[in-house]
């Protein structure tokens, strides 16, 4: 598969390497969380400074969105960047660690970073470009649903017209270094919750024959979440239901609980599967309160959605992938992720594909949100080249 430009993005993304580390450097130090991100947006908007492109930032949160337009006339396409930390407290021992209780433990940093390798690797080539490019950086992507917000803020018509593709690079602790990975279709599950309060009576725990005791009875409604996937849903459309918080008001070792409040964390891949949870889970688990004279109350939080990857836009992808790196080195995953995310939003929207790049370090892999996770920045030149190279050939493709 040939490109209609000679691109040469992987020459000039190794240039560039020396830059793209330092930045991702000090992103990692001064790591935020949630939606206000001032810090690293004003890092962000300082090597965006000077490039000639049309910038703006959002309104109820931090984030950044910039426009390149290329010499050539072409559609648009969308690169994503997401910009928070989580409240994890790093025990990574880099000379670049957070001290601030938050750290950059899902690899943030590093996409800000190539995000903003791809903006000068294509800024470097504007006046061939073949259409227009809109860099998205993103706060709130752990669980505060940013993409969404930028969104209702106009981010996907910030060039004028709508993308006629988005993409977007998660590094991945855990993958090999420099391995490329994705799927067609569901890449990754949406996450939703349903929040439980069970109502018995309280009382003296030396007489709990005269109250009704709401502890055991929260006891088989997490035993009864745990069977309900395995009973109720088809075991070819997987479904993930944790209880992931657990509580009672009773503050004694003397006195029976009044209230128990459970929160469930369900993952799913498709609407169908979504529906009958959310439709037949609180029934079952109010029927087995009813039984032991509780009453229960059950609110749905729905969250992230699928990730679902275009599948015509996939290919595209794949076959590019395999000629910038070799197929050794694409991984066609053969089951989705159980994990979400919020690009999840765009791609409701607009027809794209995130993919993930290996980034474990020599010492091994770590998992994600862990408190010593370590990615190796030496990806940092691929990730702008592969994002830098994606959005050339699909804009030439027109």
């Amino acid at each position: 598969m040939g490109s209609q430009f000679d691109t040469d993005f992987e020459v000039a993304a190794e240039e560039l390497r020396d830059r793209l580390l330092a930045v991702r450097r000090e992103l990692h130090e001064v790591v935020e969380i949630g939606l206000d991100l001032p810090r690293t947006q004003q890092i962000l908007l300082r090597e965006l400074e000077g490039l000639g492109l049309e910038i703006a930032t959002g309104s109820s949160l931090s984030s950044v969105t910039a426009v390149l337009r290329g010499g050539r006339p072409g559609p648009v396409v969308l690169l994503r960047g997401d910009m928070d930390g989580l409240p994890i407290t790093e025990a990574t021992g880099l000379p670049f660690a957070s001290t601030s209780g938050a750290m950059h433990a899902c690899g943030h940093d590093l996409h800000m970073a190539g995000v903003l390798g791809a903006v000068r690797l294509l800024v470097d080539r504007r006046e061939e470009l073949p259409g227009t490019v809109v860099f998205m950086f993103q706060p709130g992507e752990e669980g505060q649903a940013g993409g969404r917000i930028m969104i209702e803020e106009g981010v996907l018509d910030a060039a004028g017209e709508r993308p006629v593709a988005a993409y977007a690079i998660h590094v991945d602790s855990a993958t090999p270094r420099g391995q490329l990975v994705t799927r067609e279709g569901a890449m990754m599950a949406s996450a939703s919750a349903l929040r439980l309060t069970l109502h018995g009576t309280g009382g003296h725990a030396a007489f709990p024959q005269l109250g009704i005791d709401p502890v055991p009875v929260a006891a088989q409604l997490i035993l009864a979440v745990q069977t309900f996937a395995a009973r109720r849903l088809p075991a070819t459309d997987q479904a993930v239901i944790s209880i992931t918080r657990l509580s009672s008001d009773s503050e004694a070792s003397n006195v029976l609980a009044a209230t128990v409040s459970l929160e469930a964390n369900i993952r799913t891949l498709s609407t169908a599967t979504l529906d009958t949870v959310r439709e037949q889970l609180p029934a079952l688990l109010a029927g087995i309160a009813e039984a032991n004279g509780c009453r229960l109350d059950a609110e749905f939080i729905a969250s992230y959605p699928v990730t679902y990857n275009d599948p015509a836009e996939t290919r595209e992808v794949l076959a590019v992938l395999d000629e910038l790196v070799g197929v050794e080195r694409v991984t066609r995953l053969e089951a989705p992720s159980m994990a979400s995310e919020d690009f999840s939003y765009v791609l409701q929207e607009v027809p794209g594909v995130l993919v993930f790049v290996g980034a474990a370090p020599d010492s091994g892999p770590m998992p994600l949100h862990s408190e010593r996770a370590v990615f190796d920045d030496a990806v940092l030149p691929l990730q702008a080249s592969v994002l830098a190279e994606l959005a050339w050939r699909r804009l030439a493709r027109g």
